[in-house]
């Protein structure tokens, strides 16, 4: 599964996550997602995380594929699990393979990769750009699936190089079979899956508007949700005299409805990503910025606030004798003075030092500024024209309340 800017999406088994900051060049991001579970290595540069979930499922594939091999090799005993496990691990590589797949495509496209994690339903690649152009999306979700086809291939052909009902034979029928289910599952055409994105491709090409084809593929994801719903169970025990009333039909119903509000969940996350995707041009610095008031850092509190009153000014700005800003006033820390205690608490132990980085030209809008942002987390920055001169206060929580409510407008 493929993690890009409008919305996760269960592949291989499966959100932006927030948008994450990404590098001129393209490269892979370097730092680490928190909860991400146990690294497991960097290949391409990208890390790849196994989520404490990968275990239960793993322990399920063991326990399954177990049972089916004390049918096809009875003589294996209790070794069987141990086998059962090799088959968790090695499903899960060829995940990984398909993960790997989409994280060289992004690559390819300069799109910079979170991370990839493999978890209970399969694996995520977190890409944190949209593709430029409808055809780089189909071929970023194509690649997935492709290679996952090229596996099963593979699977096939040494699968006959083996003797049939022997544990190496078993071991790679299942591994084929397993590659493609998880290519023809991630086909179908509904968002989160690839399928979806290469719907959305389509649909994007057609029209020309990117918003119109996640509109559509998400859609068509929450049709497929409840057709999984429905129709797994169905599928399961058509033709068969399976107790309708017994375990085997519970675990099967439980499972369509875990896929189900996967996919469900997946759809309805890309239409949020993608609405928000499509406002993001509105989160302009000049725009969302207050208007500020220099003090020096002597002036007390309660003139300073003065003075912003006056001036209809939110903020306030540190500044030396030759009018050079030097420090921030935090809103934070003014609402924790007492009033009757503003005349005595001089700015300056309220303030904080002013950085470059805590520097905003006045024109950043849309991802960019977002970026700038998330490069250097601050509860205030200056923001400044081309010329250097104030403009006002930016304030992160001004950002976060635009952003809420860009998610919340109808999409277009």
């Amino acid at each position: 599964m493929n993690e890009s800017g409008d919305g996760g999406r269960p592949r291989s088994g499966t959100e932006k996550a927030d948008p994450g900051s990404a590098p001129e060049d393209g490269k892979p991001q370097r730092r680490d997602a928190p909860g991400g579970g146990i690294l497991m290595g960097r290949p391409f540069g990208v890390p790849v995380y196994v989520a404490p979930s990968w275990f239960l499922v793993a322990a399920l594939i063991t326990w399954v594929f177990g049972g089916q091999l004390d049918r096809v090799l009875p003589e294996l005993g209790n070794l069987r699990y141990l086998v059962s496990l090799f088959f968790a691990v090695a499903f899960y590589a060829s995940v990984l393979v398909h993960e790997l797949a989409h994280t060289v495509a992004a690559l390819r496209f300069k799109l910079p990769v979170r991370r990839i994690q493999l978890q209970f339903f399969g694996g995520v690649s977190e890409i944190e750009k949209e593709s430029e152009t409808p055809g780089r999306e189909f071929v970023l979700a194509f690649v997935g699936p492709l290679l996952s086809l090229v596996l099963s291939g593979v699977f096939y052909l040494a699968m006959k190089t083996v003797e049939p009902g022997t544990v190496p034979g078993v071991l790679l029928a299942g591994l084929m079979i397993s590659n493609l289910i998880v290519a023809v599952f991630n086909l179908l055409p509904g968002l989160p899956l690839d399928g979806g994105r290469m719907l959305r491709a389509v649909v994007w090409k057609i029209t020309g508007k990117p918003m119109s084809g996640t509109i559509a593929a998400a859609w068509f994801g929450r049709a497929l949700a409840v057709t999984v719903l429905i129709g797994l169970p169905l599928l399961t025990h058509t033709g068969s005299n399976a107790d309708v009333g017994g375990m085997e039909t519970v675990m099967d119903a439980l499972l369509a409805a875990i896929l189900a509000a996967i996919i469900w969940t997946g759809a309805g996350n890309s239409l949020r990503m993608a609405r928000l995707r499509e406002h993001l041009p509105d989160l302009r610095a000049r725009t969302l910025t207050r208007r500020a008031v220099p003090v020096e850092s002597t002036t007390p509190l309660s003139e300073a606030l003065r003075r912003a009153n006056e001036a209809g000014a939110r903020a306030l700005v540190v500044v030396d004798s030759h009018g050079d800003p030097t420090a921030l006033v935090r809103e934070a820390a003014i609402v924790g003075v007492p009033e009757h205690r503003r005349p005595w608490v001089a700015v300056s132990g309220l303030a904080q030092e002013l950085t470059e980085s805590m520097k905003v030209p006045a024109e950043l809008a849309g991802e960019a500024l977002l970026d700038t942002l998330r490069a250097s987390p601050a509860t205030e920055y200056l923001v400044v024209e081309e010329t250097g001169e104030i403009y006002g206060v930016l304030s992160t929580s001004d950002v976060e309340r635009a952003f809420v409510q860009a998610m919340a407008r109808p999409g277009s």
